[in-house]
């Protein structure tokens, strides 16, 4: 099994952690990851374009000229998509742009960013991620501490309402939870900090897939 160093808030290596290979140890599928990431950036789609068709402008109730005998093209309508102030041929309407992926190809595309980073050396471990308050100059000490300088994404097993309130006002910084970590947030950051639990917790879940 794959193996990494299990560091500490200070930046200290405490131990070593051993990874499930079929997570962790994964090829970069980069056909499969496309498809999620365009999957999840549709699902965040609003959808509310709207344009007017002819029959939803204002006006254009009277025909222009009569149908014959004037030279000009025979028009029914001052509102159809050629005239100025017309409606709009085939615009956008309302429309829900969501759409899912089978479970299997969207466990397959995580695998794969979670062991890019491993394979990269940008996946750190704590053994623990403890705040006493939410404090940003404290996480900035402790993404110091690990040399996590770039974007960086910090994933926890459960909801800390400590280290989300400390990291919030930390640019480049966003946090998750194991649960809800999806494959545009790991393959964006450059840096993955993740605790022990976490990565079980992660381990838990796609293990079974």
């Amino acid at each position: 099994m794959a193996k990494t160093a299990v560091l500490n808030i200070q930046g200290e290596q405490v131990g070593e952690i051993e990874l499930n290979d079929d997570i962790f140890a994964q090829e970069f599928n980069e056909a499969t990851v496309h498809n999620v990431i365009v999957m999840l950036q549709a699902n965040k789609r609003q959808g509310t374009s709207s344009t007017k068709t002819r029959a939803e402008v204002s006006g254009g109730g009277k025909k222009p000229w009569r149908q014959k005998g004037t030279g000009r093209a025979r028009v029914g309508s001052s509102r159809n998509p050629v005239w100025r102030k017309g409606g709009i041929a085939f615009g956008p309407k309302p429309r829900d742009y969501s759409y899912t992926l089978p479970k299997k190809i969207r466990r397959l595309a995580m695998k794969s960013v979670l062991s890019d980073k491993l394979a990269t050396e940008n996946l750190i471990v704590l053994d623990q991620l403890v705040l006493d308050a939410p404090k940003t100059k404290d996480m900035i000490r402790i993404l110091a501490n690990l040399k996590a300088d770039k974007k960086t994404l910090v994933v926890t097993a459960e909801s800390n309402a400590n280290v989300i309130r400390s990291a919030s006002n930390i640019p480049k910084v966003e946090t998750s939870i194991a649960g809800s970590l999806n494959v545009y947030d790991v393959i964006n950051a450059d840096t993955l900090v993740i605790t022990q639990d976490a990565v079980r917790k992660i381990e838990e879940v796609l293990g079974n897939a």
